[in-house]
């Protein structure tokens, strides 16, 4: 069973019927940046509700731990088939992490 470790800043999504790790590093905080743009407008733009979908499966893409046997095009789907509401508290973690640092 996979288990994200929250004292480290990481969240699970589920992706068809496995959990992945979303681990919030440096270097993934960086891709994600050079695609989405800076950091603090992307959490601006998320509590003001204006995240667009593909800007959250971007985000996950990135902080994923391990990428193998996966696809971007999974990431996002597993987005849409859980819902922006399960979606929500990953996401949570990964923007409270960008404000707060990484553990």
């Amino acid at each position: 069973m996979t288990c994200a470790n929250p004292l480290r800043g990481e969240a699970l999504l589920r992706i068809g019927a496995t959990g992945h790790v979303l681990r919030p590093t440096f270097a993934a905080l960086v891709a994600a940046e050079d695609e989405l743009g800076p950091l603090p407008a992307l959490v601006e733009r998320a509590a003001g509700g204006q995240l667009r979908l593909a800007e959250i499966a971007a985000l996950f893409w990135h902080c994923l731990a391990d990428r193998e046997h996966l696809t971007r095009d999974a990431v996002g789907a597993a987005v849409v088939a859980q819902g922006l509401a399960a979606s929500a508290a990953p996401l949570r973690t990964i923007l409270t992490q960008i404000l707060k640092g990484i553990r």
